[in-house]
């Protein structure tokens, strides 16, 4: 049997990139998916993804950091899907900037997509989460549920230029830790993943300036080539990671195995500190 049969995971910004792996992996393992994104292709293209290998899948589009879209998020996986076993964290971009150039928009759209959209998420998974541990526990049932938020070696460790980045990642830690603490009593597992460098959009290698359209703001992706090359000298493996390697992290997190590890930080960088 696969090991997260009959599991609903939410899984944030799933429609491209690390987050549809993880999206596929937890689905190819047996756990029925809500798909995230800002944009209603990609998000459709996974749950058709999914569907067509075998798995259950639904889509819920929009912005993390829209007032509603928690409790919508939360009730799709609930009301679509029959429930919520599993909720990652993974929705996010980079905006960088040294300090003296950072404006205030830049801070919080970087603060309130990667550590208030988080927050709200799981403020509203609470309810549904209690009730159904109270629920179990009279029943004489342990049943253990999953939650793992994306960090970064950034927050961790700091980066030059990433000073709204890095301190929301390491808000990512610090909220993990405590709802390890708040959530053990039900049965939850809470857990970070920090990636170090991954191959996506946003790190592919580029001479010319390329950007994306995040709602309605042009932010710049891509890596210099001589920049990631250096970055991938520094990595013990020698390369970046992949998304399918991103998303097994992740999915360490979520099985059976770990139903005794909570409240850590597991670095996913390929041997770097």
């Amino acid at each position: 049997m696969s090991k997260l049969q009959g599991k609903v995971a939410i899984v944030s910004g799933s429609g491209r990139g690390i987050g549809r792996e993880i999206a596929l992996k937890l689905a190819s393992e047996g756990a029925a998916v809500v798909v995230n994104d800002l944009d209603a292709a990609p998000a459709e293209e996974t749950v058709a993804d999914i569907i067509r290998a075998g798995g259950k899948a639904v889509a819920c589009v929009g912005s993390v950091t829209d007032a509603d879209f928690a409790d919508r998020f939360v009730n799709t996986a609930v009301n679509e899907l029959g429930g919520l076993d599993i909720i990652v964290n993974n929705a996010g971009f980079t905006w960088d900037n040294v300090i003296q150039k950072m404006t205030d928009e830049q801070w919080q759209a970087i603060i309130d997509v990667h550590l208030t959209a988080p927050f709200r998420i799981l403020r509203a998974a609470s309810g549904y989460i209690r009730e159904q541990a109270k629920k179990e526990a009279g029943e004489g049932r342990e049943v253990f549920r999953k939650v793992v938020n994306i960090s970064s070696i950034s927050g961790l460790m700091g980066n030059a230029g990433q000073s709204n980045y890095s301190a929301a990642k390491a808000g990512i830690v610090g909220l993990t830790r405590t709802l390890a603490k708040e959530w053990g009593r039900y049965k939850v597992n809470v857990n970070s993943v920090a990636y170090a460098l991954i191959s996506t959009r946003l790190t592919q290698a580029t001479e010319e300036e390329k950007t994306v359209d995040i709602e309605g703001r042009q932010i710049r992706v891509g890596v210099k080539a001589a920049n990631l090359k250096a970055a991938e000298a520094s990595i013990p493996l020698g390369r970046a990671g992949t998304p399918e390697e991103a998303a097994g992290a992740v999915y360490l997190f979520c099985i059976p195995e770990s139903n005794y590890v909570s409240g850590q930080s597991l670095i996913c960088g390929g041997g770097r500190p």
